[in-house]
């Protein structure tokens, strides 16, 4: 298996390979290096007579309230605890694991003063798939999931292990040849604090997102060459007339996929022009493409930044603890309700394409795609439930970092709740596969009520034999549903060719 060696800060695509493949992560020398030298700074400012923000003092609205050195440990103990508020059902461990793997880049980046042995031990976490149980609510932005993945360190709590075996922290770390964790100053804040969470969380749902507009492509072409679309849509003289490199890609796309179609070059002329959600396929597929794009961005330059708060520094005038915002997470908060939204859209459009071939109103193929009209239903039921998944996108849709709120005493008066914007981005892209599952059941259903497989494009009809390879012709005779998750699951793990 490949390792990961952290030197320079990990790309969204490293994190999702440790997190989701499981790639083993291992510090380089450099990180190591900058890992010690950040611990001596902090040592030196602790031992100073000088106020710094969690080191000798409270946080949040404590910031003021000087801590006396005896107390320091203390202080970094009782964060853990106070800060463990997470409420509801737990991270899934690809989520657990994506933000561990955050954390440890957060601290080798060198500007935090924890100490060596304690990414060490994140790492032989990592290594061994042993995870924090860490529960997904609660969080304004940041502190409770790292606050619950940090107490497993002092050996307090359960960690679950490999195929869901729950074993005490505290005998687990003993077999990996580490003593509970004594906390020292700063390193509660250390260990809760930052950015972690939301772009462990951003690094999956934008491989999840790119994947998803892979399929949408690929799909939406599909369906475009089954209902017989009108191809001039897509001329390259006319795409040329739009700037946006996402519309002329997916035009271009089109035009490859939709090439060799006997259908398509039947219908051509048939119409002056198809339904929007026909013909505007390069538009709307475009626009999240582009806006995909710079997400990307956004996120790699948070794993490249620094979160913690205070940032521990030395230059010329020495060291210094440097109490800013950085943990406010604004930057991730708007893309991550970036990525709902152009998820949703993504969705929204095959809804209406799904529609335009099982409504009779609309669709050239027997009503509702059924193997019998007469006595089935078939796909009728099936867009109800993509109209829901729709209508719940729409909702989650609503951007978090609008939602605002008041805490720790007037000393955090404006939140912007960038990891709740991550988790209903990944809700909407999970629910957004499924809307495209549907939409590519469907056309491989109209497919053969038609009798199309031998007259549309090479594309269409090797993308008809992938899914046939994984469910057959729907003959009414077990729900639809076991259908839908198979090919749902199938999209997220099988990237379309």
């Amino acid at each position: 298996m490949p390792e990961i060696v952290l030197d320079r800060p990990l790309t969204p695509g490293q994190v999702c390979d440790v997190a989701r493949r499981k790639y083993p992560l291992r510090l380089s020398e450099a990180a190591r290096a900058r890992l010690k030298k950040a611990n001596q700074r902090l040592r030196i400012l602790v031992n100073g007579e000088a106020a710094a923000y969690g080191l000798n003092t409270g946080v949040g609205g404590l910031s003021d309230t000087r801590i006396t050195p005896e107390k320091q440990s203390v202080l970094s103990r009782k964060i853990l605890f106070s800060h463990a508020t997470g409420v509801g059902q737990p991270l899934s461990s690809e989520q657990t694991r994506a933000i561990m793997a955050c954390a440890v880049n957060q601290y080798c980046l060198g500007y935090s003063g924890l100490r060596e042995e304690i990414v060490d031990r994140l790492v032989a976490l990592l290594k061994h798939d042993c995870l924090p149980i860490v529960p997904r609510d609660g969080s304004v932005g940041y502190l409770t999931h790292m606050a619950h993945i940090a107490l497993a360190l002092t050996g307090y709590g359960e960690l679950q292990c490999g195929n869901n075996i729950r074993r005490p922290a505290a005998l687990v770390l003993q077999d990996l040849g580490f003593a509970p964790l004594i906390l020292e100053a700063k390193e509660g804040l250390c260990l809760v604090n930052g950015l972690s969470c939301v772009t462990g969380i951003a690094c999956l749902v934008m491989e999840d997102a790119w994947v998803c507009l892979d399929w949408a492509n690929r799909i939406a072409t599909a369906c475009f060459d089954i209902l017989g679309g009108q191809q001039t849509a897509f001329d390259p003289r006319s795409a040329a007339l739009r700037m946006m490199p996402g519309h002329r890609d997916i035009s271009h796309y089109m035009n490859e996929n939709l090439a060799g179609s006997i259908h398509i070059a039947r219908a051509a002329g048939q119409r002056t022009q198809d339904a929007l959600s026909l013909r505007a396929i390069p538009h709307i597929h475009g626009s999240i493409h582009d806006a995909l794009r710079n997400i990307m961005e956004t996120v790699t330059q948070e794993l490249e930044s620094l979160s913690d708060n205070p940032a521990i520094m030395e230059d010329e005038s020495g060291i210094g603890a440097f109490s800013q915002a950085h943990a406010v997470g604004a930057s991730m908060a708007r893309v991550m309700d970036e990525a709902a939204i152009a998820l949703a859209s993504l969705g929204a459009i095959s809804e209406r394409r799904l529609d335009r071939m099982v409504n009779p109103l609309t669709s050239p193929f027997a009503p509702f795609l059924s193997s019998d009209s007469g006595t089935g239903s078939g796909f009728m039921i099936a867009q109800y439930t993509a109209s829901s998944l729709t209508g719940a996108n729409r909702r989650l849709g609503a951007p978090a970092c609008l939602d605002g709120g008041i805490t720790s005493g007037l000393q955090e008066d404006i939140l912007v709740h960038a990891t709740p914007a991550a988790l209903k981005a990944a809700d909407v892209v999970r629910n957004t596969r499924t809307i495209l599952g549907i939409e590519l059941l469907a056309l491989c259903q109209a497919m053969d009520l038609a009798g199309l497989v031998d007259e549309v494009s090479p594309s269409t009809r090797a993308l008809y034999t992938a899914v046939r390879e994984q469910v057959p012709f729907y003959e009414e005779d077990h729900p639809l549903s076991d259908d839908m998750m198979h090919i749902s699951g199938w999209m997220k793990t099988q990237p379309p060719g």
